[in-house]
């Protein structure tokens, strides 16, 4: 590939960083686009050095959608017949799977523009931060279309149904303090300042419980999908073999004597 379209780099200590690297054209998506980063994706997912991604925006944007300069839709899904449009689209949506299920906890440093698909993007990370300068808007509406990577299931799930309705139907463009009082993002940062604190908040996370860790992300997952007694099931036979390993005596060891755990991951 002539273009390097994702830019993937180890910070250090298990915190990864992925850059969307189409600044000139405000990290928008296309086919060749979103085949790195799946492919960086499913690095990530495969690398158990790896603890915390980070993604974020190469310029003034994070991610900003599709290419509509290239088409409806940014032309990603190629061409008819519609069968095999709906299945190229459908694995490149494999990207929101990743950042949602893959047992690394994923955190969005939203720099600028989040829209459409880029905004479906961010979703589908576990924590999102932002700029000061960011703006968020799902954009579909406005673009004849009815939303894809997962936008629709995800966002309801962050901000509520009410709200995510009004984002969705109504398409009205949002701002960072709006988006953090609304729960959208944790946080928000001056541009120069937003990548030191989230790089601050992923150290934290790759330095606490390794084994633990995956299985909290894996319990409010199954939140969204299972009924209250399945959940406590899976909370039950989770939380019982945490207890039972090396890790869970140490953590109560640490408390006791008053000192920092020591990690071993068994």
């Amino acid at each position: 590939m002539s273009e390097q379209h994702t830019i993937l780099e180890t910070i250090e200590d298990g915190v990864a960083k992925l850059t969307l690297n189409r600044p000139d054209a405000m990290n928008t998506m296309t086919p060749a686009f979103l085949d790195n980063v799946l492919e960086q994706l499913e690095k990530v997912a495969g690398d158990d050095a790896i603890r915390v991604l980070i993604l974020t925006g190469a310029g003034r944007a994070f991610c900003a959608g599709g290419d509509l300069k290239r088409g409806p839709g940014g032309a990603v899904a190629g061409d008819p017949p519609l069968a095999s449009q709906v299945g190229r689209l459908r694995n490149f949506m494999r990207s929101s799977q990743l950042l949602r299920d893959m047992p690394k906890i994923t955190i969005s440093a939203i720099n600028g523009a989040c829209a459409g698909a880029g905004f479906s993007w961010a979703c589908a990370t576990d924590l999102r931060f932002a700029s000061n300068k960011a703006r968020f808007a799902t954009a579909f509406r406005n673009a004849a279309l009815s939303g894809d990577f997962g936008g629709t299931w995800l966002l309801p799930r962050i901000v509520g149904a009410g709200r995510a309705r009004d984002l969705y139907l109504r398409s009205k463009p949002i701002t960072a303090q709006e988006a953090l009082d609304m729960g959208l993002v944790s946080a928000i940062h001056d541009p120069d300042a937003l990548m030191d604190a989230v790089t601050e908040v992923a150290r934290d996370l790759a330095a606490a419980a390794p084994l633990a860790l995956p299985l909290i992300k894996q319990n409010l997952n199954d939140a969204d999908e299972i009924g209250f007694a399945e959940a406590l099931d899976r909370e039950a036979r989770r939380h019982s073999a945490m207890v039972a390993t090396a890790d869970g005596t140490e953590a109560a060891l640490a408390f006791t004597e008053k000192r920092q755990p020591n990690w071993s991951g068994k």
